[in-house]
């Protein structure tokens, strides 16, 4: 019997999905066309379409896309010893999840005030690299977001850096994001008073900034050289990638990034 082919227009529009996913999944392997045209266009079938279902069920339950694979592959038997597992840190997780709470709502609150201020939420970045488990950073960023993050992470950091922000990230909680947030947001805002008033980035107002600028830094870093280092490779690799590509906007334009070198340059010459 022949088989019915779908284009992936019609196959996004019959799974209710956006034809973006559809090609995402296919790039990291959990659910790739049956067949291309000649031109390579994608060509999905009716078990195409019951794949995916089963990715869409266990991504609502929860799973990572990891997860998900090793469930497809196992078949039935293991996805119910998976399930008893997912139970399990699920409810694990709804504890986690009622602490954060809390500081995601102060985290959209600073957002709502100025949707534009991006620095409000730099912090939210630096805890993503810290905290690689946490669930709530999906309120931000979706999967295919997450991706590229952890794939900017790998490109800008060592193995050894990765896992030492890791663990440092343990100790961060719901209070630390709250805080963390209210000082990028003055932080931003008084950078952007200055360049208004077109102040001198070795000026005393400018170098008052610079050290509170440094401080909420090495907070991150904790004043090690390799991942200052690997801080400054992120921002760098987030802005060499297409805009339209990035997972999450540069936080500053080009005019406020000089700004802050200069600024911060004039800081380290002094200290």
């Amino acid at each position: 019997m022949d088989r019915q082919f779908y284009h992936t227009g019609q196959f996004a529009q019959m799974a209710s999905v956006s034809i973006r996913t559809l090609r995402f999944y296919d790039t990291v392997g959990l659910l790739s066309p049956s067949r291309y045209t000649e031109a390579g266009y994608r060509l999905y079938t009716d078990a195409d379409f019951r794949r995916l279902q089963q990715i869409l069920a266990l991504k609502f339950l929860g799973f990572s896309l990891e997860e998900i694979k090793a469930c497809l592959r196992v078949g039935p038997s293991g996805l119910r010893e998976s399930l008893q597992i997912q139970h399990t840190m699920l409810v694990e997780r709804k504890q986690q999840l009622d602490k954060v709470l809390q500081a995601l709502e102060e985290t959209q609150r600073l957002l709502d005030v100025n949707t534009q201020d991006w620095s409000a939420i730099l912090h939210v970045i630096q805890v993503i690299q810290m905290q690689q488990d946490n669930e709530w950073r999906k309120k931000y960023l979706n999967d295919e977001q997450l991706q590229k993050m952890s794939e900017l992470s790998q490109a800008s950091y060592t193995e050894e850096q990765r896992q030492q922000i890791a663990e440092r990230g343990k100790n961060f909680t719901e209070a630390d994001q709250v805080e963390a947030s209210r000082r990028w947001s003055e932080l931003g805002a008084e950078l952007k008073r200055l360049m208004s008033i077109n102040a001198d980035p070795a000026g005393s107002e400018a170098q008052a900034l610079a050290a509170q600028w440094t401080a909420m830094i090495q907070s991150f870093t904790q004043g090690d050289p390799g991942i200052t280092q690997g801080l400054k490779n992120f921002y760098t690799n987030l802005g060499k990638m297409p805009e339209a590509e990035r997972p999450v906007p540069m936080p500053y334009s080009s005019e406020e990034w000089a700004f802050i070198n200069q600024m911060l340059a004039a800081y380290q010459q002094k200290h």
